[in-house]
This record gives structure tokens, sequence and C-alpha cells, in this order.
């Protein structure tokens, strides 16, 4: 028998955030599943965790990505160099917005 008790109002208000229409057979097994996975979560809260070291992911995960460096610098004078128009060292487009 399962420890924790699920009310009609708590599986009422599930269904209305899930957006989910159950029936009266679908609300009692509902209550069941939820009262069953409260019952487990309470049983693993009952284990010995201390000296466990935290983890963010079951599998060792390293950055394969390469390091972020610029290599083509400060390059506007050549960016520039094609501009049909430019002010103040940036391009100069017509007003688009009133």
């Amino acid at each position: 028998m399962a420890k924790n008790v699920i009310s009609d109002e708590t599986i009422e208000y599930v269904g209305i955030l899930a957006k989910l229409e159950l029936s009266g057979e679908e609300r009692e097994r509902a209550k069941e599943d939820m009262a069953n996975m409260l019952d487990y979560i309470d049983l693993l809260n009952e284990l010995d965790t201390a000296g466990v070291e935290p983890m963010s992911h079951v599998f060792p995960v390293h950055n394969v990505f390469r390091e972020d460096v610029v290599e083509n610098g400060d390059d506007r004078d050549n960016m520039l160099a094609n501009a049909p128009e430019q002010k103040d060292g940036c391009y100069k487009v017509p007003k688009t917005v009133e």
C-alpha cells in the first residue's frame, strides 16, 4: 500500500497544468502512479549519500571544443575599403526607420 496518498484535488490540478482531460479510471490510475513515484523517492531519500560527490552527468564529460582564439584581428580598414559610404569607421547606410 502506498504511503503517499494523492487527493482528487491534486490530480485535478495536475491535469489542468498538463492540459489533460482524464476519465475517472485514468484519474485513479494517475493517482496510483503518482503515489508510487513519491513512495520511490521516499525510498531513495533513505539512502546514505554521505561522502558521495555530486555530479552533473553520469558519464565524464569534457569540453571538446577548441579555444576561442582571434585569428584575423581588427581588419576594419580592409572591410571598410569596399563600403560605398562610411562615417567614423563604420558603414553608413540609408535610414530605414522614421
